[in-house]
């Protein structure tokens, strides 16, 4: 018998507006549900209950920009639902459970490596908050990351973009008609972790059939052949037939047999929008899958009434789409400051809007090519609501002697370079050090 961990966090004093579709009510309901079917008398389900993360852990996979002080007062829900997938991880990663559900908001996979405020209703990233507290804390190496969500998880990928460990693969509604306008199939990787990002974007009306195919003739096997140790779902549900945000029709019997054919160690709901119609028998049906019993009796009270694209219309379109991706070659600049460490950087701008803050980020990525670590990481962000600059270097998990000593001059040259409107954040995760540098208020350790 399966034993099945399960974690509700609502949130009651975070939300986006009483009618807005980020809100307490998106887990009310499905709590409601889970009661009334008799889901958590199950022998093999064992419910925990939530708890904060730090800021350490926090910042070990992303920068708070212009300083972590300055995001202090709006964190809370955001950090106890980061904390609340680590609880759940480091349970599964013990043996107290073989798999778990994560039911927590604030939402996180729209926020990435650099945070200046609220995106896509994410201000900290869950799953990269986990994926990265049982890196440092229980040293495993591979773990996979699939986003099931409509949106493709933008943040999730810029995260872990440069890092041949974690295999992220997304499977959303296309870019092209959805936010946030990204996941493409030549989205691939940085130079140290070319081909371990894989976006399979889908085109409006693509359902069950279409999700499940995608599953067992190409994300299965790439799994299989990257063999990681742990797999998390970015178990989004706004794929459903009745969410507003989107234009999938995906079914809940759909996402059971989603959950059945990736056997998630772990699923952390992400978003999902149809509050009444969907979610509480999307996450039932999720639930049942993970716990080993029958989903397939869950029936939504809505009839799906949307068109859905055939097996045979899509199949065309899902091979060409293929081809693109395993045919798509790097094409990366090389640009080096004066103040670099000896090495190849590449170089990669970004812009970067926060759609509920209102705040436009300008971004410089550089990343140092090796064949041995996933490499130093150097960005200068910028964001129009500060005057300030902010800097983060990273010294990547597993990092070689050469990239640990490159982020180590970097960190160097800020300390005696920098002014004081520059702070500068040391992201050491191979020796879980995290350091704050600015002129005027000195260096403090988090």
């Amino acid at each position: 018998m399966k034993r099945t961990g399960i974690l509700f966090f609502p949130a009651f004093d975070w939300s986006l507006g009483d009618s807005h579709p980020e809100r307490e009510e998106r887990l009310l309901y499905t709590q409601e549900q889970l009661f009334e079917e008799g889901i958590l008398d199950l022998p093999q389900v064992k419910q925990f209950s939530p708890r904060i993360a730090s800021l350490h852990e926090a910042l070990r996979a992303q920068a708070l920009f212009p300083n972590p002080e300055a995001h202090k007062g709006s964190l809370d829900a955001h950090l106890i639902a980061a904390g609340s997938a680590i609880l759940l991880g480091e349970a599964r990663v013990r043996g107290d459970i073989d798999n778990g559900f994560v039911l927590a908001r604030p939402p996180g996979h729209h926020s990435g490596a650099t945070v200046w405020g609220n995106r896509g209703f994410c201000t900290l990233n869950n799953e990269a908050i986990l994926v990265n507290q049982l890196r440092a804390r229980f040293g495993i190496k591979k773990i996979a990351i699939v986003d099931t969500d409509v949106h493709h998880g933008d943040g999730t990928q810029d995260i872990f973009y440069h890092d041949p460990n974690v295999f992220y693969i997304s499977l959303h509604q296309d870019g092209r008609t959805l936010y946030p306008g990204s996941g493409f199939v030549k989205e691939k990787g940085g130079p140290n972790a070319w081909n371990q990002t894989l976006n399979i974007p889908l085109p409006p009306g693509t359902g069950d059939e279409g999700y499940h195919y995608v599953l067992e003739n190409w994300v299965l096997p790439r799994l299989q052949a990257f063999a990681p140790e742990l797999i998390i779902n970015s178990a989004g549900q706004d794929n459903h037939f009745t969410d507003p945000l989107a234009s999938m029709n995906l079914t809940a019997n759909g996402y059971g047999r989603i959950t059945e054919l990736l056997k998630p160690d772990l699923a952390v709901l992400e978003g999902g929008y149809s509050i009444e119609g969907a979610l509480p028998y999307v996450n039932l049906a999720i639930l049942l899958a993970l716990a080993g019993e029958d989903y397939h009796h869950v029936r939504e009270p809505q009839k799906l009434d949307r068109p859905v694209l055939k097996l045979g219309e899509l199949k065309p379109y899902l091979d060409e789409l293929k081809i693109q991706q395993q045919t798509s070659k790097p094409s990366f600049i090389t640009q080096n400051k004066a103040f670099f460490p000896k090495g190849n950087w590449i170089y990669s701008p970004r812009s970067v809007y926060y759609d509920t803050d209102g705040l436009e980020e300008t971004r410089h990525d550089y990343i140092r090519q090796c064949n041995h670590c996933a490499g130093t990481v150097y960005i200068e962000s910028s964001c129009s609501s500060s005057p300030k600059k902010s800097i983060l270097v990273r010294i990547p998990f597993q990092a070689c002697p050469e990239c640990e000593q490159a982020g180590y001059d970097l960190w160097d040259h800020f300390q005696h370079h920098s002014d004081g409107n520059t702070s500068v954040l040391l992201q050491n995760q191979l020796n879980d050090n995290l350091e704050v540098w600015n002129r005027k208020e000195g260096l403090r350790e988090f």
